[in-house]
Parts: structure tokens; C-alpha cells; sequence
């Protein structure tokens, strides 16, 4: 699983449903914009200090931002099956 994909993913639905433009959301969080486009496409690798501000600004839990989502859930490689 990849963790920046995964903040991206969860950090663009969770944008969205705030009713936050990347544009707006960079006003309102002093990121920018370019820096929000990169975040959501799994490009910037945030600090744990930057998903606390990214999550206030949205007014969500730092943890929703990486919690898996069903796209991770399918990345991962199913385990053997054990043979008895």
C-alpha cells in the first residue's frame, strides 16, 4: 500500500465533501494550491505535523486521512492459503 496515494485519496474525498476547491482550501489552510494538487496525486510525503493542519483545516480527525480506504484494501496481496 501506498501510503502517499492513500493520503491523497483520503485527503481529495474528504475535500470535496467539505465543499472546499483546492483553491479555496488553500486559502483557507496557507498551503498551496500547487502543493494540495501534488498531495491528492501522491506526490508529497506530509509530516505528521502537516496532516494535523491539512485535518484541522478540514475539520476532521488526523486519523481519516489514513485510514484505509477500499482502493488499499485491494492492493494488498492476499495472504497463502494453508495447506492442512
Amino acid at each position: 500500500m501506498d501510503m502517499r496515494k492513500l493520503v491523497g485519496r483520503n485527503f481529495a474525498r474528504l475535500r470535496k465533501r467539505k465543499g472546499f476547491t483546492q483553491e479555496k482550501f488553500s486559502e483557507a489552510s496557507g498551503f498551496t494550491q500547487q502543493y494540495i494538487s501534488d498531495l491528492e496525486r501522491g506526490r508529497r510525503n506530509p509530516t505528521v505535523v502537516t496532516l494535523f493542519e491539512l485535518a484541522s483545516t478540514l475539520g476532521v480527525s488526523h486519523v481519516d486521512l489514513v485510514l484505509p480506504d477500499e482502493e488499499s484494501r485491494e492492493e494488498r496481496p492476499k495472504p497463502p492459503k494453508r495447506r492442512s
